[in-house]
This record gives C-alpha cells, sequence and structure tokens, in this order.
C-alpha cells in the first residue's frame, strides 16, 4: 500500500471539507435535522476516505448549530443513537442459551449505545477529537436542566477515558522559549491565579528558580490539556504573593534548592472534566525534577482552599457552636481585617483549626473529604502537612477561604500507601501538626479551654 498516496488523499479529503466550511460561512445556520442525518450517513458508510469526509460534515454542521439547535441534537443523541432494547433481548436470550464467548461478545455489542460507535467515526476528521472534546463541554453546560442526557455523557467519559490514556499523553516543559500560541493558552488556561499580562507570564516561566510543565495528546496538537507551574525553594513556602511577585527571596541557584512548590495546577479543556491527569502529572514532573535536581528533598503544594469561606459563614450561624466563637467569626466581615494585626491574630487562633477540622473531618456525600483540591491531593496520595495563616491575601483568597493556604506534602516513600487507604478508608493522611489544629476545633466547639 502506497502510504504517500493515502495521506495526500487524506489531507485533499480535509482540505476540500475546510473550503466547504468557509464557503458556509455566510450561508444561514443549519438545522439539528441536517447534523442527525449526516451522522446516520456516517455510521452507514463502509468506507475509510469517505467516512473521514463525512465525518467532518458532521462535525462543521454541527459547529455551526445554534444554541437551541445543539440542545434539538443531543435530544436526538439520546433517543435515537442509544442502544436497541430489542437487540439486547434477543442478544441476552442467545447467551443464555449458549454461554460462550461468541454469544457474550454478540450480547456486549449489542448492549453498546450507536453514539459510542458515532463518537469513534466522528474521530476520523481531522481535528476531530478536539472538536468532540468541544462537542463534551457543551453537552456538560446542559447536563444540570437536562439529567436525561446523563447517558450521553457515559459515553463520552468512557470513550475519552481510552483514548487520553497515560500513555497516549507527552509532557512538555514550558518556557519562554515555547511558542507564543502555547504561551496564550496557559496566560488564558490560568485558573488558580490568574496570569495579568505577559510580564507576569515572564515572571512565572523565565526566572532560574521556575518551572512549567503541561500534558499535551498527539491527537489536538498545541492545545495543552493540564499544566502546572513550580517554584524551586529553600524550605517549604507559606505565602503565594510573594512567589507571583517574584520577590520569594527563594533560590537563585536551583542547585541550592531543596523544595520544589507546585504552585498552580490548571485543567484546560473542561470537556475533559473527569478525566484524570492531574496524579499522573505530579507523579511525572516529581521525576523530572528529580532527575534534573537530585538535591530535592520536598515536594509540596501551595493550594488554595475554596468553600472554606463559605464554610465558615455556615458555622458563624450554627447556634450550638459558643457565641464566642461566632462572634469572633464576625470579625470577617471587617473590611481590611487582615492588616489589623490584633483582629488578624484574634482570628486565626480560631480559624486555622477550624481550617484543619474543615479539611480532615467535613466529609461529601460520598464519604470523602468536602473541599475538591483536598480530593484531588489526598487521592494522589499527598499528605495534608500545614495550614498557611494569610497566604493569600489576595481579594479572590480573602473570599474563597479567607486568606489560608495549605501544604501538601508529597513523600515518595509514602505516596502509595497514603494512596491506598484513602481510597479503601477515605482516611486523610495528615501531620501531626494538623491533628492538633483539628483537636484544638472540637474542644473549641465544645467551648472547652484550646490550650
Amino acid at each position: 500500500m502506497n502510504m504517500s498516496f493515502l495521506q495526500e488523499l487524506f489531507t485533499t479529503i480535509t482540505r476540500r471539507d475546510a473550503l466547504r466550511r468557509r464557503r458556509r460561512a455566510g450561508a444561514p445556520p443549519p438545522h439539528h435535522g441536517e447534523v442527525v442525518d449526516a451522522c446516520a450517513a456516517l455510521l452507514a458508510s463502509d468506507g475509510e476516505a469517505s467516512s473521514i469526509a463525512l465525518a467532518s460534515r458532521a462535525l462543521a454542521l454541527y459547529q455551526g448549530l445554534s444554541p437551541q439547535e445543539r440542545v434539538a441534537f443531543f435530544e436526538r443523541l439520546a433517543a435515537d443513537f442509544a442502544a436497541e432494547p430489542e437487540a439486547i433481548d434477543g442478544a441476552y436470550a442467545a447467551y443464555r442459551e449458549a454461554r460462550d464467548n461468541d454469544s457474550l461478545q454478540a450480547l456486549f455489542l449489542a448492549c453498546e449505545p450507536r453514539r459510542q460507535e458515532l463518537f469513534r467515526r466522528l474521530n476520523l476528521a481531522s481535528d476531530g477529537t478536539h472538536a468532540l472534546v468541544e462537542m463534551r463541554e457543551d453537552l456538560l453546560a446542559l447536563l444540570r436542566e437536562r439529567p436525561d442526557f446523563t447517558g450521553i455523557d457515559r459515553d463520552f467519559a468512557h470513550l475519552f477515558g481510552s483514548w487520553f490514556n497515560r500513555g497516549f499523553l507527552v509532557l512538555k516543559r514550558i518556557d519562554w522559549n515555547t511558542p507564543a500560541s502555547i504561551l496564550e493558552k496557559i496566560i488564558r488556561y490560568e485558573a488558580v491565579h490568574e496570569i495579568q499580562d505577559w510580564d507576569d507570564l515572564r515572571r512565572r516561566l523565565d526566572a532560574r528558580n521556575r518551572r512549567c510543565f503541561a500534558f499535551f495528546h498527539p491527537a489536538i496538537g498545541d492545545e495543552p490539556l493540564i499544566f502546572v507551574e513550580v517554584a524551586l525553594c529553600k524550605g517549604l513556602p507559606n505565602r503565594i504573593q510573594p512567589i507571583l511577585g517574584g520577590e520569594d527571596g527563594g533560590v537563585e541557584d536551583p542547585e541550592d534548592a531543596d523544595s520544589a512548590a507546585f504552585f498552580g495546577i490548571s485543567n484546560c479543556q473542561t470537556g475533559l472534566r473527569g478525566i484524570s491527569f492531574g496524579n499522573f502529572l505530579i507523579k511525572q514532573v516529581v521525576q523530572e525534577l528529580k532527575h534534573e535536581l537530585p538535591q530535592l528533598k520536598y515536594f509540596v503544594t501551595l493550594s488554595p482552599v475554596p468553600g472554606f469561606r463559605q464554610w465558615l459563614e455556615e458555622r458563624r450561624h450554627d447556634e450550638s457552636l459558643p457565641r464566642a466563637l461566632r462572634e469572633t467569626l464576625g470579625e470577617l466581615d471587617a473590611a481590611e481585617w487582615q492588616r489589623e494585626p490584633e483582629r488578624a491574630a484574634k482570628l486565626e487562633a480560631v480559624v486555622k483549626p477550624l481550617a484543619a477540622r474543615y479539611l480532615v473531618h467535613e466529609k461529601n456525600a460520598r464519604g470523602k473529604p468536602l473541599n475538591p483540591v483536598a480530593r484531588f491531593h489526598l487521592g494522589n496520595g499527598a499528605e495534608l502537612h500545614r495550614v498557611n495563616w494569610l497566604g493569600d491575601v489576595s481579594a479572590k483568597g480573602l473570599k474563597q477561604a479567607a486568606g489560608l493556604m495549605v501544604n501538601y506534602l508529597y513523600v515518595l516513600d509514602d505516596i502509595e500507601r497514603n494512596h491506598e487507604n484513602y481510597t479503601a478508608n477515605a482516611t486523610v493522611a495528615s501531620s501531626s501538626d494538623v491533628r492538633d489544629l483539628a483537636r484544638k476545633a472540637r474542644k473549641m466547639a465544645k467551648g472547652e479551654s484550646s490550650k
């Protein structure tokens, strides 16, 4: 088989489809029925070249749909491209009779919704993978109002779990010499500490004591999936503003660092929500840094605590708690309280212990920690190591966590044990200091002396 001929053929098909899309730019928006028809034609196709063209056309039509027409398209996906009950019943009857591998395989195929094969074929198009990720992003925005679309989402998640398997991911270091098209995306996708401008980005990437790594997938080109920002330090950092401002007084020579602090981890593709990359990213970055800088001893995060301030507000209205405790929490309403040493010290005495209680003991309906950042790092095998008072005094940090930040410590010898204990028993691995704070919070809640 002449592979160069096939490559040229597929390139010609892709260019022809791109030309069609440009010609449609001035045409009226398509109807969802056109997309459904294109999808049906794609499923009926038995040729690879024709399937590529049909997939490209179907995706181009979908991208031209109005928001209302996209909802109608998902309704048709849910109804017309589901598994067929009659086929399932027949395959199950055959399996009950034969109970062999062939009939079992036929039953598996019958149970699979037609949507999954549709998505596989749509993925044949040039940039099809990214287009499907964006399609799922549209779907996720609708799920709260349309729970009947959950089946479609599960099909996406099932396929993406295979397509974005760790074996396909490529780790790349991001620095000031990275192409501008990727750097622009890093600015746009930063979700933890907003990058203000190009100068801000350069401070984070160009200093010798900074590192940034991202995962990419070959099928979606220069679109990062997730990235992490790292500061090389002497000792464990407890405040984010000096790091972001490049005034942390940290090491100038990376060889002098003993700690690598992960201070920002951002998922870039909303359509890949629920597909786990972060645990792989952190573990591989640790390996990369260990290889480059063998003297590093500590791998730690400087993490936000989103939702903690809201939880504190709820405690203020809990009449089962001592009045003095609730009145102290009311000091958080004072303007610029963090700039008043006496008021800040009074708040620190109650807020830090409550933060430890929140992170260690407060659980969601599934019995996991209530805080999403805690779930992420503890699930990766980290230890809840330290609660940092006024670690983030930005407006966002004060609003979401009363200025608190947390260090999660990754001890290489303990990661697997911590992960297994968390997965099996929801055990929160924590330092003695954090456990002491949590005990202090329990005493405060009972009105006992916290000393």
